[in-house]
């Protein structure tokens, strides 16, 4: 079952406004990314469920975090269904993540009480996840979007709870440009991890620009 309840998940993304997505075949490579973002002040890591065999390195990558990042949430993304949603979960799965919104999936996490994130593109969309209980919606994709949806959707639900995934670059010019829209955190994938520097092993890279993106999004 996940270590962090509801409320203990959202804090920690609230504190550092940021959450890793990432995916990689080899279960080492992803423990020590995942180790690189603790490392640089990460305390909610999003593993996509990608790849072939996807839940197994999940499986392996989970039991390292619980004994060497303890106060990492570690969720898992990429979720389009409940039963996959139910696999990550009895693994241990911390939030659940999707690039849509699945009544299926939210109903599943509402039962174990694991935070729902679902992907939503119209403000109707986002107006159904909370009714079905997902107090954080994925804004997605976000470089399609763009920061005006966001504050299109803050001008009249202000209430609203909005990670934005895709398009999310660790660069200051982009990051202020999504928490002035508003955003409650940013999901980052592929830009905060550059192939070159993962096939480099250059961890140090990656902890640095944890660092840096999490300094910015705190301003």
């Amino acid at each position: 079952m996940s270590k962090f309840d509801k409320i203990a998940v959202m804090q920690k993304m609230a504190a550092t406004r940021m959450v890793p997505v990432f995916y990689h075949a080899d279960a080492e490579v992803t423990r020590q990314v995942v180790r690189a973002c603790y490392t640089g002040g990460v305390r909610a890591f999003e593993f996509t469920n990608r790849g072939d065999m996807a839940h197994e390195v999940f499986s392996d990558v989970i039991k390292f975090v619980r004994r060497e990042c303890p106060e990492l949430a570690l969720g898992v993304g990429s979720v389009v269904d409940a039963p996959t949603a139910a696999l990550y979960m009895q693994m241990g799965a911390d939030f659940v993540v999707g690039p849509l919104l699945n009544e299926e999936v939210a109903r599943v996490c509402n039962r174990r009480c694991v935070p729902y994130t679902p992907g939503c593109g119209t403000v109707s969309e986002v107006g159904r996840a909370q009714e079905l209980g997902c107090d954080l919606i994925k804004v997605f994709p976000g470089d399609v979007l763009g920061p005006k949806f966001v504050k299109g959707i803050m001008a009249p639900m202000p209430w609203t709870r909005l990670m934005v995934t895709g398009g999310v670059e660790p660069t200051e010019e982009n990051l202020q440009a999504w928490r002035k829209a508003g955003v409650f955190c940013v999901g980052m994938g592929s830009k905060l991890f550059p192939k070159e520097r993962v096939a480099a092993n250059d961890w140090d890279f990656v902890s640095e620009q944890c660092r840096k993106s999490i300094e910015i999004l705190n301003q």
